[in-house]
């Protein structure tokens, strides 16, 4: 009979009856992860300390990621300040948050799959594959393992506020399949493209000139221009992407203005509106105000996607209509929009609205210091979506708390991209349950501080 000892109450988690772990340890690793450090890091500084040889330290990783898998995490994914369904939600993306897969393999969907996935059943099968690691050698084929399809790849939405188990996941749409109908989003254009050539080493440009079959001689400028010319090419422009922006297209987050996290979903391909639109359609509750640095883009695609219950049916999601004299007082920064709603509800409510306004109205808005030098800057009539506009949001929403949290996660890429795919969604959703824990925690002590 084979006697596997697991028991926790004498301080010891069992990896896989050789590679045993103290308790203590594993909570060191987990605060470790939470300031940016790798676990390699930890014990490597661990053996110079002790003078001892450790085991293989990715076997190390795998035992602690067991640990958290066995561990009672109720992933809830909320803020204590603005409950389950918050009214005002900021939305940003992590474009260098990726895992190592070429985009090639990745198979298509099967033909009668609608876009839908099963949450609960997709990460309880990632906690299982970090679990069933212990209980086979290595070289052994994992039956548990998670591979990323289009098909079986959920975001993650705290159970409270998604409508259901199942969530939207619309990736493959992303992709021109022969003889579909399928929607045609470009979803990394060729001008958003050339700006993450531009960011690479002119080394590395003329590289990948030379894989293309282009002229490598020349200025850096020369250079880019030259591959943006020949992006218009399917062909070209998938193996421009495939170079540039790795297997993956990043995470996109929904925040409250706290800061804490909502959802996250982890890209197979460039991020685009229709990744947000996914988890908002997700949610049980569509907020009242969606602050995106791309807001015609979200608009103009939940408009096509949801022409018959487009949740921005007021202005196109502006605050006032588009006529001459608004877009004038906007811009002179004359005019002010009052939604009172938002700090106090609305009585009687509307019928179907928010649960906690009470409203119906969406507006999708954006922050000027947030578009930054993007090529997609404002037209005349999106002066109408600043934040600024509202009373109520003006000096009290913090906009920037999104990149503020991809600031700090910015500092696990060494570690995070090397993982693979179903290893880093599964430890960045651990990562960021402790983040939004101790966001909850540090603004429960304030609350009490003011009260006490």
């Amino acid at each position: 009979m084979v006697y596997r000892y697991q028991d926790w109450e004498d301080g010891v988690h069992n990896f896989n009856d050789h590679l045993l772990l103290s308790i203590h340890l594993c909570l060191v690793l987990r605060n470790a992860l939470q300031t940016h450090t790798a676990v390699s890091r930890i014990i490597e500084m661990i053996e110079y300390t002790e003078g001892e040889n450790f085991p293989n330290k990715d076997r190390i990783l795998q035992a602690y990621l067991s640990f958290e898998g066995l561990s009672d995490h109720d992933y809830q994914y909320s803020c204590i300040s603005c409950g389950y369904h918050p009214a005002v939600v900021v939305m940003e993306r992590h474009k260098k948050g990726v895992f190592s897969m070429p985009v090639s393999e990745i198979p298509n969907p099967p033909q009668h799959y609608n876009g839908k996935v099963n949450a609960r059943s997709f990460w309880e099968a990632v906690t299982m594959e970090v679990i069933s690691r212990g209980l086979y050698p290595p070289g052994r084929r994992n039956p548990f393992v998670v591979k990323a399809t289009y098909h079986n790849w959920s975001p993650w939405i705290g159970p409270q506020t998604r409508r259901s188990d199942i969530l939207m996941n619309t990736e493959s749409e992303k992709v021109h399949l022969p003889d579909s109908n399928s929607d045609v989003d470009q979803f990394l254009t060729e001008e958003r493209l050339a700006d993450e050539v531009l960011n690479l080493k002119l080394s590395e440009i003329r590289r990948l000139c030379s894989q293309c079959g282009i002229d490598s001689t020349g200025s850096k400028m020369d250079l880019v221009l030259r591959l943006q010319d020949r992006m218009a090419s399917r062909a070209t422009h998938n193996e421009v992407f495939d170079k540039v922006c790795g297997a993956s297209g990043g995470w996109a987050v929904i925040t409250c203005p706290c800061g804490v996290i909502y959802s996250v979903k982890f890209n197979l391909r460039a991020e685009s509106p229709r990744d947000f639109a996914d988890l908002l359609l997700s949610w049980k509750f569509f907020p009242n105000i969606t602050v995106y640095d791309n807001p015609r883009g979200l608009v103009s695609h939940l408009k096509k996607r949801c022409p018959e219950d487009t949740p921005f049916t007021i202005h196109e999601g502006r605050l006032v209509e588009p006529t001459p004299e608004n877009i004038r007082q906007a811009t002179e920064k004359n005019l002010a929009v009052n939604l009172p709603w938002l700090n106090n509800r609305k009585e009687p409510g509307d019928k179907g609205g928010h649960p906690v306004t009470g409203s119906l109205e969406h507006y999708c808005l954006s922050d000027v210091s947030r578009r930054g030098n993007s090529k997609d800057d404002e037209d005349d009539e999106d002066v109408l979506r600043r934040i600024e506009m509202v009373p109520e949001l003006a000096g009290r929403l913090n906009s920037q708390c999104a990149k503020q949290l991809f600031a700090g996660m910015r500092k696990n890429n060494y570690f995070l991209n090397t993982l693979t795919p179903s290893t880093h969604v599964f430890l960045q959703r651990n990562i960021l349950h402790h983040f939004n824990l101790r966001k909850n925690t540090e603004a429960k002590q304030g609350i009490l501080k003011f009260w006490s």
